[in-house]
């Protein structure tokens, strides 16, 4: 059998390399290996923010004191039916990407493809060369071999939106992006919760700053154990789980360690360049090919950025070069962007202050004393802005802050822009608003540049009280 282009994978990357394919050919295949459902429909972005969303609801129930709301004692949860609520939503989110191997019909194949040649996979035994291959096959959580002897106590994020009810003490092992929200989420559902975790951080962050603020936080609400190891064993029905010093019992473990590339017998040695430790080829992330072949590697199977939005322009970055053959192209990729959605969210947007020069000007808010924070009841933690010397061009930005979703949004489209603090300041802040928290952080900044002389908006200085600044 012979196509013009092969898709393996039907996740967000290669549903994305379909749409722009389509605009070139009709003269192609979609192969996928399981489950006809992206992971973040199915097992990831959406229903682990249900999750978060329900636990956050009944969480704060601890604050209707203040507000004079009274009866908050009387509440409780029903985990069973806050899971099906979860389940539900997430069986509307993958209706979509299920629906393509019907829409296709016999250009959609379910099999497992191995790449045998440059041009050609095989599938159940049948050949098929195409003149261009993108490789999407995605990833799936990392659980170490000895804990799979654990059985079903073990779980990961593809497990856990499958439990009908959830045993009441869970340790989570892994406290990166995913690892901090379900642990979060879970101890707000009540369950008593350890997280452990062998690195030194917490999602991921980079900012020692951002890091003191945010770890304390956290461990306001569940045990967090940093810099060790975590070991497993059995011990009268439970697990008793040990990192260091630090030991708990626990009747599941939720394994958020990271994901591993699903390149397992993929054959991606017979493209004749290096792989890495991991089985994985060095790929330029503007353009996504292999080495001078004509095969593409997209999505979180490449680990460059294992985020939806990302595997999505790979896929769209994929499917054009793929259509344009050998003419040369590439893609400048976008301001780099990650949230992560506990509370306070941790959000990081361009550079990570680690890449910066040691001159790199930055400027801080601690929300703690934020009007509008204050307002909602979540008046906590931090936001660090950092910008050239020379021009004050923003560069990047660190935080866990509340609604950070939004305000690293905009400094995402500030960065892609070019914008520097100046500019940013010109633009209006409304009033009482959590950006005018990044206001403060901007200014900041700006005392620390040379005074041009400006008479715009820019220099407008706070006006020296809480409740109006």
């Amino acid at each position: 059998m012979k196509v013009d282009t092969l898709i393996i994978g039907a996740g967000s990357a290669g549903l994305s390399a379909l749409r722009e394919v389509r605009r070139c050919t009709d003269d192609f295949l979609l192969i996928n290996d399981g489950h006809w459902g992206t992971t973040c429909a199915a097992v990831g972005c959406m229903p682990s923010k249900a999750l978060i969303e329900v636990a956050n609801a009944f969480h704060r129930r601890h604050d209707f004191g203040s507000f004079g709301i009274r009866g908050a004692d009387g509440l409780d949860i029903d985990i069973p039916a806050a899971l099906a609520h979860v389940r539900a939503l997430r069986d509307g989110f993958v209706k979509g990407p299920e629906s393509v191997p019907g829409d296709l019909g016999k250009r959609a194949l379910s099999g497992r493809a191995q790449l045998v040649a440059p041009d050609t996979v095989e599938v159940d035994g049948q050949r098929i060369t195409a003149r261009a291959i993108i490789l999407a096959p995605g990833s799936r959580p990392i659980v170490p071999a000895p804990w799979q002897d654990f059985g079903t106590p073990i779980l990961t994020s593809d497990t856990l939106f499958e439990q009908t009810d959830l045993p009441r003490r869970i340790a989570v092992i892994g406290l990166g992006a995913i690892g901090v929200e379900l642990a979060q989420a879970l101890a707000r559902l009540g369950l008593e919760v350890a997280g452990f975790d062998a690195a030194e951080t917490l999602a991921g962050i980079d900012d020692p700053k951002v890091l003191e603020s945010f770890r304390a936080l956290l461990e306001a609400e569940f045990p967090v154990h940093l810099g060790a190891e975590a070991k497993l064993e059995e011990a009268g029905g439970a697990i008793r789980v040990t990192a260091g010093d630090a030991s708990f019992m626990a009747d599941a473990v939720l394994a958020a360690m990271g994901r591993k590339p699903n390149i397992d017998g993929l054959g991606l040695e017979v493209l004749g360049v290096e792989l890495d430790a991991q089985g994985l080829p060095q790929i330029d992330p503007e353009t996504l090919r292999i080495g001078d072949s004509p095969v593409f590697l997209a999505g979180d199977a490449n680990r460059y950025r294992a985020l939806l939005h990302e595997a999505a322009d790979e896929g769209h970055i994929a499917g054009r070069l793929s259509a344009l053959d050998a003419q040369p192209h590439s893609y400048c990729r976008r301001t780099a962007l990650s949230i992560t959605f506990c509370s306070p969210q941790v959000a990081r947007v361009g550079q990570k202050l680690s890449d910066l020069p040691q001159d790199t000007l930055i400027g801080a808010v601690d929300f703690a004393r934020q009007g509008r924070a204050r307002i909602m009841a979540k008046a906590a933690g931090i936001l660090r802005l950092y910008a050239d010397p020379a021009d004050g061009r923003l560069l990047g930005a660190e935080m866990c802050a509340p609604s950070a979703e939004h305000m690293a949004h905009l400094l995402a489209l500030a960065i892609e822009r070019g914008l520097s603090v100046p500019q940013i300041l010109a633009m209006p802040f409304y009033h009482p608003v959590l950006e005018e928290g990044l206001r403060s952080a901007l200014r900041e900044i700006a005392r620390q540049l040379p005074d041009t002389g400006a008479s715009d908006l820019s220099c407008c200085e706070a006006i020296g009280h809480d409740a109006l600044d």
